[in-house]
């Protein structure tokens, strides 16, 4: 697996959402200071369920700084709809059933639970400067108390 690192440029992508079709360039075309995407393993999970209820929780805070908020998941959409309207999120989350956009991010790979290794999801996010080059990559975070750690390394926290 290769992660992506702070200042090469971030693959494009058309993924299929709850808010319709995504292209990461019209992400960006969009986005005044860039674009946060965050990979996770499976929607209505609870680690899965923490993570997006606190982004949909700081989207506000985020947006109001300039960044576009999409999360990735190898979920189908009728999947990531339901836990959309569950949890009343309030940006898009996007299907890679393929684990097309997940791989070539680095946020697919080998994982380790209770003994067993196996090919997942790696929890990760991914800051993208409105050019589209890594600004943060962070691999491997913990769902609780993930967005208050990246507002504070982005500077959001003064």
């Amino acid at each position: 697996m290769s992660t992506l690192t702070p200042g090469e440029t971030a693959p494009d992508f058309t993924l299929e959402s709850t808010q319709g079709t995504l292209t990461l360039s019209h992400l960006l075309a969009d986005a005044d200071k860039g674009v946060i995407v965050y990979f996770y393993p499976k929607a209505s999970t609870p680690g899965c369920t923490t993570e997006a209820c606190d982004f949909r929780d700081n989207l506000n805070t985020l947006r109001g700084a300039g960044y576009t908020v999409v999360g990735v998941s190898p979920d189908h959409l009728p999947a990531l709809e339901h836990f959309t309207e569950k949890q009343g999120l309030n940006f898009p989350l996007a299907s890679d059933p393929a684990h097309e956009v997940l791989e070539r991010w680095g946020a697919w790979g080998e994982k380790k639970n209770y003994g067993r290794t196996y090919e997942g999801v790696i929890r990760s996010t991914v800051v993208l400067d409105p050019d589209g080059r890594v600004a943060l990559a962070q691999y491997n975070v913990k769902a609780t108390g993930h967005v208050a750690r990246l507002r504070r390394d982005l500077g959001l926290d003064a």
